[in-house]
């Protein structure tokens, strides 16, 4: 089984901030295989360009969740992706929408994420 993490989990996991995740998160992080949705890497350069949250680029990131946790980037098919995307009506956040939709086109895989607007539109997310 997969889980998906959010950005903003992703990078609490590359900082090993681990005190900063709910304990039900990290159970399920503990248990399960994990992705990331592409457009989490570009949410993470987007906050290393600005300087938000994280002092390294999204590669690096990457690199470093893939050999400590084993995070694998999602390769699902971006058309199909973005179709399911164009129905979340419930933001207008982008990065959001497709994150969301990535777990849904993934059977409807758990999301691991603190965003209260994904907890309340999203029915799979842990948290």
């Amino acid at each position: 089984m997969s889980a998906y993490l959010d950005t903003h989990v992703a990078v609490r996991l590359a900082n090993a901030d681990l005190a900063a995740i709910s304990p039900n998160a990290l159970d399920e992080i503990a248990k399960t295989d994990l992705l990331i949705s592409p457009l989490v890497l570009l949410e993470l350069e987007y906050l290393f360009e600005l300087k938000k949250e994280t002092r390294i680029s999204a590669d690096d990131l990457r690199r470093k969740l893939e050999y400590e946790l084993g995070v694998k980037v999602c390769r699902l098919n971006f058309q199909e992706i973005t179709a399911i995307a164009a129905g979340e009506k419930w933001t207008r956040d982008p990065f959001d929408r497709i994150i969301v939709a990535h777990a849904k086109a993934n059977g409807l895989s758990p999301l691991i994420s603190a965003d209260r607007l994904i907890m309340q539109n999203y029915p799979r997310c842990i948290w």
